[in-house]
């Protein structure tokens, strides 16, 4: 995988899950449509389908990870790459299919766009 350039003022917005099968590319797709936000996705597993590299942490303006065993994970292998960048749990736990509208609706009902929007310009 390529590491998405950063060439725009738009919100960088890194999902994390374990694995990056289902939470989180799901989020990549629902939040790229939002003008603003650039998305991507990756897994903190081994076995990811993407794992999590500090390349792709450095491309991200936010970070975030669907459960807070996911957060402690990231702290623990990248903490010194982490810096400050803002680190949401979106409490989401892995019970969900790739694209159902469940997921989706917790998915929006969980980030706030608009005021992620406003803190990061």
């Amino acid at each position: 995988m390529t590491t998405p350039s950063h060439t725009d003022d738009s919100c960088h917005v890194l999902f994390l899950c374990s694995r990056n099968r289902l939470r989180s590319p799901t989020a990549e797709i629902v939040f790229s449509k939002i003008p603003g936000l650039q998305t991507t996705s990756a897994g903190l597993a081994p076995d990811a389908e993407t794992p999590l590299d500090a390349d792709l942490l450095e491309w991200a303006d936010v970070v975030c990870v669907m459960e807070k065993a996911h957060r402690k994970k990231l702290q623990s292998r990248f903490g010194k790459q982490l810096g400050s960048r803002r680190v949401i749990c979106l409490d989401i736990p892995d019970d969900y299919e790739f694209m159902s509208p469940e997921l989706v609706d917790l998915l929006q009902e969980r980030l706030p766009v608009e005021r992620l929007l406003r803190r990061v310009r």
